[in-house]
């Protein structure tokens, strides 16, 4: 009789494809795949190609997570209700791409502290991580402005013609959802197929974000991660 599964355990001078088969993840906690490794450029961007991300709190060791199933938001398909119509006509703000990354991150961070339940797991030392795979062309961030002050936010990897959403942020009402709306709209002009939320929530859902099972996610991956992506910085 065969054992539970184990969980993987990557050590930092293993090589970046060191992750075993994301569909080996374990059911509970859910997705969870392997421990440890590091969050080099190299390492993070195989894994997303393979549908795996970091997850984890301080003073834990690196967790690696493929969930099943998986939220995703087909940019063609965002929701946008009524009041958030409403909001993207007012025109009191401005929108721009990779004009600040390190302050959404920063903000997104200080969100996350602020709700107990979402943890901890936007550290300085993924902070460090995201804004050097954000100046080698990889991460990048939409930014909301209102009186030339950042009130909302998103931000994420990309990796051929898939976006892997990371954490959003608003400081006034729907700021996060325009900025959400505008990267959709900007991602479908490019030709990108998908936008990667992870898991499921009730204010992704509201946007239109939809789950999928883990094989069929993992199958959009194979066609569509290994394309061309839009390395560099990005603009509107």
């Amino acid at each position: 009789m065969s054992g539970a599964p184990q969980l993987a355990w990557i050590r930092p001078g293993d090589p970046p494809d060191a992750f075993p088969d994301p569909r080996t993840a374990l059911r509970e906690p859910d997705g969870l795949l392997a421990a440890g490794g590091d969050l080099s450029p190299a390492r993070l961007l195989y894994a997303y190609r393979r549908g795996i991300f970091p997850w984890y709190s301080a003073g834990q060791p690196i967790l690696w997570w493929c969930p099943n199933p998986r939220a995703v938001l087909y940019p063609q398909a965002v929701h946008i209700s009524r009041s958030l119509r409403k909001s993207l006509r007012r025109r009191d703000y401005e929108v721009s791409l990779d004009h600040a990354f390190p302050d959404v991150m920063h903000a997104c961070a200080m969100a996350r502290s602020n709700q107990p339940d979402a943890g901890t797991w936007i550290t300085d030392e993924m902070q460090a991580a995201y804004i050097e795979l954000h100046r080698l062309g990889h991460a990048h961030s939409i930014e909301v402005w209102m009186n030339s002050r950042l009130v909302g936010g998103l931000y994420g990897v990309a990796v051929g013609k898939i976006f892997f959403g990371e954490s959003m942020f608003s400081h006034r009402t729907d700021a996060s959802k325009i900025a959400l709306v505008w990267l959709a709209m900007q991602l479908e002009s490019w030709g990108f197929e998908l936008i990667d939320c992870q898991i499921a929530s009730t204010h992704l859902q509201s946007l239109g974000s939809v789950s999928i099972p883990r094989d069929e996610f993992l199958a959009l991956l194979d066609r569509h991660a290994a394309t061309d992506s839009r390395i560099g910085t990005w603009q509107l």
